[in-house]
């Protein structure tokens, strides 16, 4: 019997839904999944009728990860952006090297080393050398910031008032964006594919876009007159926490803020490319931001709505 691919996070966050993305893929190409869920629901019996594996499982319980990873080929590990990573990392590090898993897709941030400029990208690169260390075959998908994250912030004023209300700096702040869809690309491409390099690290973006651009194809689509409207760090964090965000993505996205805005006043610092890791190994071009905001122009119309910072 084929042993199943464990994928984490299948449910799909309020984030990019990456796991969501994956485990459809690869049950459309009649591999077999087990999704790691956190709750059952109307998304995880979704994916059951695709044909899943359910497991209702706790990243943060070491005796619940030795069971999800029981069995399995491989595995993709993708841990929301709130408080816990380090754990997570060692209980699935410490699961996979017992089970004697080979292969590991980890989902971390473009930015991943000791001198990333927020404490979650720094994390994140913790959480690389424990999968190296562990020696269980990992590949580390370090993504840009998602579209879908884009949305989730921008859709807070813009229905209402027309205004994109951030502290994003000026117009020619530069931002890394990329499809969640996209990085699901490549993650079933590493996970299926015959041959891998362990250790290997894919930086991913899609494509680069400044805010003055990003303002103009909102306009464009939804064919109304868009703004921005600057507002300070503190009044951001001020607001993203009373809207119940968790703590720990408020810190790193402000974080964010600073290092792009940075970037902008030196330019040799914000110097992105567009990789080609999405159509060499995910076998499609990257979906443009435009694509994106076209594809969800109906939302974006829509007057009120929530978001949540947290995966």
């Amino acid at each position: 019997m084929e042993k199943p691919i464990l994928v984490t996070s299948a449910a799909g966050g309020t984030q990019g839904k990456t796991g969501r993305h994956i485990a459809e893929r690869l049950l459309a190409r009649k591999i077999a999944v087990r999704a790691f869920v956190h709750r059952i629901d109307e998304r995880s019996d979704r994916l059951k009728e695709l044909g899943a594996e359910i497991f209702l499982g706790d990243f943060l319980d070491v005796r619940s990860v030795q069971k999800a990873v029981r069995g399995v080929s491989s595995i993709y590990f993708a841990y929301p952006v709130q408080d816990g990573l380090a754990d997570a990392t060692a209980a699935m590090a410490y699961a996979a090297r017992e089970e004697g898993v080979s292969r590991l897709v980890n989902l971390v941030m473009y930015q991943s080393s000791t001198e990333a400029p927020t404490p979650r990208m720094r994390q994140n690169f913790l959480s690389e050398q424990v999968f190296q260390w562990a020696g269980v075959g990992p590949v580390h998908i370090r993504a840009t910031v998602f579209y879908e994250n884009v949305a989730r912030l921008v859709h807070l004023s813009l229905p209402a008032q027309g205004a994109i209300r951030l502290p994003w700096g000026r117009e020619n702040t530069l931002l890394p964006l990329v499809a969640a869809e996209d990085v699901a690309r490549i993650a079933v491409g590493l996970l299926t594919s015959s041959s891998w390099a362990a250790g290997t690290a894919y930086p991913v973006i899609g494509e680069v876009v400044s805010l003055k651009e990003i303002i103009a194809k909102f306009a464009r689509v939804l064919d109304r007159d868009v703004h921005y409207q600057e507002i300070t760090d503190e009044q951001w964090k001020t607001e993203a926490l009373a809207r119940a965000w968790n703590a720990h993505a408020v810190e790193h996205l402000s974080s964010l803020w600073k290092s792009l805005r940075a970037a902008t006043i030196a330019p040799e610092a914000g110097r992105f490319a567009v990789t080609d890791t999405i159509e060499k190994i995910g076998g499609a071009r990257p979906k443009t931001f435009e694509q994106f905001v076209r594809e969800h122009r109906q939302e974006f119309a829509a007057q009120g709505g929530s978001a949540n910072a947290a995966t």
